[in-house]
């Protein structure tokens, strides 16, 4: 249950349904034109000023072990409260070891210093890790007010726990969240996702498990001296895991209870939505070269697997594909989350539309992006309005698994990120070429992370890169539309109110919809804060949040362009 909370200094609560209140405004920028064709979405990749020397280190090896191509999970947090997003990378480690036995294969945590500058404060900050990582989750676990990490991995999982002094202490023990079998054997963890999945006001914690793989039983594929990760079916798959918190620190494995644990998998990336309107979370899972999973909520004690009946377990074509990153949220502006996959070169990313009759219809070709994407690789993948026009957009971090696949044929392991713009029509239109010489410089991306780190009311990304630097792109939009944030904060529900649902209206009239989460892409967790852009609207005539209390809350005549403070009434 939603246990108390120190006194907090006064926010905004029920009293802004009365009318506009202050909040927290962004960084200046020029004034948004709002028009209905604004500004080209531009990125401009600042890694160079702000000293993120991080280097994502897979390890590898001659025999290109399957391990070393899907790592690179990114988290953008506000660990120490003080209103800035920082970062964190998950690491390798040396193979076949599985050990972070040096510095450059440490996991690494850098603070927001404001502008453009990060300190790495990995070693006081006590999150270096262990083993060989793969992605990262954030939120507040205990509902302490202190954001907290969750980092999976091949060989060792890792619960930290924020203790409020710039310092996390490794709880995983004692939490019970080792994401182990039974009998106590490890499973290669990829994703993970934070939800209160029977709404108590706990979060709960879902862990997505990839392959039954270890050194002992690598695969060996492709020519000497140009080895080709080799595919997963090679391999097993294995189930994920479902941790009930418990309260008190502690978490009960309820993966088979819950009916998660009897479906084997191949899971790579988690999202999660309601996906069907009835106030509880349900659960996405991407598989590699297998069908989806839908795991529907049944009145917040049991799951129902339902990826086939729903329409989401496979392409158009009815085939599976090599899914890697997800999103899962609503695309068309109809009050129903939606879901987009990335997958692998030769496979069009499959976009999954929500209808009133409670299944989703194939729609990738239809809302533009089939042959768009057919040659892309994809990993991290977020769907944010880039432009704040009103219209989410897509972003995807793309490159190829194997290293050596370019010795092979057409596809290419070095590819560039890639950015389509959403319209009113629902249809999306690669605007890549138009996005900034830094969108178009091909390299090994994997996991990227979604923030505001600057403050000026528009999404930036970090994306981590195999063997170099990472990005870390900086919207620049010139133009860009008007903009709202809320920071939304529990009181009956989890203290960061993921899981809330919110409805806007702006004045204009137009409808949006989004909600809070932190499970976004590959292996990666974005801020926990809901981002609108606005267009025209210089105000939002009103904002209906439901929160997974069932508590509903409405807020009016809220003007735009700034973070806004929501306590739960």
């Amino acid at each position: 249950m939603r246990k108390s909370t120190p006194t907090r200094t006064a926010r905004i609560g029920l009293s802004l349904a009365l009318g506009a209140s202050a909040g927290l405004v962004g960084v200046a920028r020029p004034a948004p034109s709002g028009g209905a064709d604004q500004g080209r979405i531009q990125f401009e990749d600042r890694q160079p000023q702000s000293r993120i020397d991080f280097v994502l280190d897979n390890g590898t090896t001659p025999d290109k072990p399957i391990i070393d191509g899907v790592l690179g999970g990114v988290a953008v947090l506000d660990y120490d409260n003080d209103g800035r997003l920082d970062v964190f990378f998950a690491n390798g480690a040396r193979i076949p070891g599985l050990a972070k036995d040096d510095a450059r294969f440490w996991n690494r945590l850098f603070h927001n210093e404001g502008g453009t500058a990060f300190r790495d404060v990995t070693e006081r900050a006590g999150v270096r890790g262990e083993g060989y990582s793969m992605g990262a989750s954030v939120a507040d676990f205990d509902n302490d007010g202190w954001a907290d990490l969750y980092v999976t991995g091949v060989n060792r999982n890792a619960l930290y726990h924020n203790q409020g002094d710039g310092t996390f202490a490794d709880v995983t023990e004692r939490a019970g969240v080792r994401a182990t079998t039974a009998g106590g054997k490890k499973l290669w963890s990829v994703g993970a996702a934070w939800l209160d999945f029977d709404n108590d006001g706990d979060l709960d914690l879902f862990v997505v498990n990839y392959l039954d793989w270890s050194p002992e039983n690598n695969r060996v594929c492709g020519t000497e001296g140009k080895r080709l990760s080799c595919p997963p079916n090679d391999y097993p798959g294995v189930p994920n895991h479902l941790y009930r918190n418990e309260g008190a620190g502690r978490f009960t494995d309820v993966s088979g209870s819950a009916g998660i644990g009897a479906h084997v998998g191949k899971g790579m990336s988690v999202a999660v939505a309601d996906a069907d309107g009835d106030g509880l979370a349900d659960v996405f899972v991407a598989n590699d070269e297998m069908r989806h999973f839908l795991f529907r909520n049944v009145e917040g004690r049991t799951f129902v697997e339902a990826g086939v009946e729903a329409g989401v377990a496979f392409t158009e074509d009815g085939v599976p594909v090599s899914g890697m990153g997800t999103d899962f949220r609503d695309l068309d502006q109809d009050g129903r989350p939606d879901i987009i996959v990335t997958d692998l070169s030769g496979e069009p990313f499959p976009l999954y539309l929500n209808t009133p009759e409670g299944f989703f219809l194939p729609s990738s070709h239809a809302a533009g992006l089939g042959f768009a994407t057919v040659l892309m690789g994809g990993w991290g993948i977020g769907a944010y309005d880039l432009d704040d026009d009103g219209h989410k957009d897509l972003f995807s971090a793309n490159a190829h698994v194997s290293e050596n696949v370019d010795f092979y044929g057409h596809h290419h392991y070095r590819q560039p990120n890639a950015v389509f713009r959403g319209s009113a029509s629902g249809r999306f239109r690669d605007v890549t070429a138009g996005a900034g010489p830094d969108l178009r410089r091909a390299r090994a991306h994997r996991g990227c992370a979604f923030g505001d780190l600057d403050g000026d009311g528009r999404v930036d990304v970090v994306v981590s890169v195999i063997g170099e630097p990472p990005e870390v792109l900086y919207n620049v939009t010139e133009g860009a539309g008007h903009w709202l944030v809320l920071r939304l904060e529990g009181t009956k529900s989890n203290r960061d109110g993921l899981g809330a649902t919110v409805k806007l209206t702006g004045e204009s009239g137009r409808v949006q919809y989004n909600h809070a989460t932190t499970a976004v892409g590959y292996a990666s967790s974005s801020d926990k804060r809901v981002h609108f852009g606005l267009g025209a609207d210089r105000t939002a005539r009103e904002i209906e949040i439901r929160w997974p209390s069932g508590t509903r809350q409405i807020l009016r005549n809220v003007s735009a362009d700034r973070v806004l403070d929501v306590d739960e009434p």
